[in-house]
C-alpha cells in the first residue's frame, strides 16, 4: 500500500533536526534541474504573474532557483517530511515520530510533488515552491501535468510491484490538482480515496482546512498501526472522525465527525 500526499506551500528549514537522521535522495535527478533552469529565466515579476504570489514571495523564490544546488547536503536541504510544514503536515505531526516509524513512512508514503515528481519522506529536498497547476511551459507541452506524462504513475507501479499483491493499492490522501499528475490509464494499482467530512449547518460537507489536517492524521495513522491495506485504515478514530459504512464504497472510504466549527 502506498499512500499519497501534498507537498505544503509553507516550509520549515529552521527548526533543529535530530542528529543523524537518515537521509534519502530524489528518485527523480534529471527533471528538477529543467524546471530550475527554466524558472531562473523568470523575473520575479513574470513569477509573480505565473504564480500569483506576491512581490516578496517571487523574490524569496527568485533567491531559492537561483541558490538551487545538483548536490543535496545538510546545508542546502532537509528531509522532505519535515520541511513541509503546512495544513496536512500539522495533522500528520512527523517531528513526533520515531526512526522505526519514519523508516516504515520511507517505504509507504509518498508527497507528490510540481518540481521534484515524487518524494519519499527521507529524501532531502532543497526549498522550492512549484505548484503542480502552475501552467509552465516546458519542451514536454504547456504545463507541469504534461512535464511529467506518465512518470509518476510509472514510478508508483515500479513501488507497487515491490509489495505483495495483497497489498498492491493507491491511498490518495493528496489534493485533486496534484493526484491529476498520475496519469490513471498507465496506473496498474487500484486506488482508494478517503474523504472526510464535517458536520455543519445540518449536513455532513467537506471543510477544506479541516480535510487537509485529517489527511495528515490518516497518514500519522496508517504509520503508528503499520496498515497495509485499504481495510486496515476503516479503523481510522483520530480527532472525533470515523468511518461513515453507509457512505463509503470500496474505492472511497468516507469518515465523519460532528461537533465541529
Amino acid at each position: 500500500m502506498l499512500l499519497l500526499l501534498s507537498p505544503a506551500k509553507s516550509l520549515d528549514y529552521d527548526t533543529p533536526l535530530p542528529p543523524g537522521l537518515p537521509h534519502t535522495l530524489p528518485h527523480f535527478t534529471e527533471q528538477p534541474l529543467e524546471l530550475i533552469e527554466l524558472l531562473r529565466r523568470q523575473s520575479p515579476q513574470q513569477l509573480s504573474e505565473l504564480m500569483g504570489i506576491s512581490d516578496k514571495l517571487a523574490a524569496l523564490n527568485v533567491a531559492r532557483y537561483e541558490a538551487f544546488s545538483p548536490r543535496f547536503t545538510a546545508t542546502n536541504s532537509r528531509q522532505a517530511l519535515l520541511a513541509f510544514n503546512g495544513d496536512v503536515y500539522e495533522g500528520l505531526q512527523a517531528r513526533s515520530l520515531d526512526e522505526e516509524d519514519l523508516d516504515w513512512a520511507q517505504g509507504h508514503v509518498l508527497v507528490l510533488s510540481g518540481l521534484y515528481g515524487v518524494l519519499r519522506p527521507l529524501d532531502r529536498m532543497q526549498p522550492y515552491r512549484l505548484e503542480m497547476g502552475t501552467r509552465l511551459a516546458t519542451t514536454h507541452g504547456s504545463n507541469l501535468y504534461q512535464f511529467w506524462g506518465t512518470r509518476i504513475a510509472e514510478y508508483l507501479n515500479q513501488r507497487s510491484a515491490r509489495q505483495p499483491a495483497a497489498e498492491r493499492c493507491i491511498i490518495n490522501l493528496a489534493s485533486q490538482e496534484y493526484f491529476k499528475s498520475v496519469d490513471l490509464k498507465h496506473l496498474k494499482a487500484p486506488v482508494v480515496e478517503c474523504v472526510f467530512e464535517d458536520f455543519k449547518n445540518g449536513s455532513y460537507k467537506i471543510i477544506s482546512f479541516h480535510a487537509k489536517r485529517a489527511r495528515g492524521l490518516m497518514a500519522r495513522f496508517a504509520i503508528q498501526q503499520r496498515a497495509c491495506s485499504a481495510q486496515a485504515l476503516k479503523a481510522f478514530d483520530l480527532d472525533g472522525y470515523a468511518l461513515a459504512p453507509a457512505a463509503s464504497a470500496p474505492q472511497r472510504l468516507v469518515f465523519r465527525r460532528k461537533g465541529r466549527d
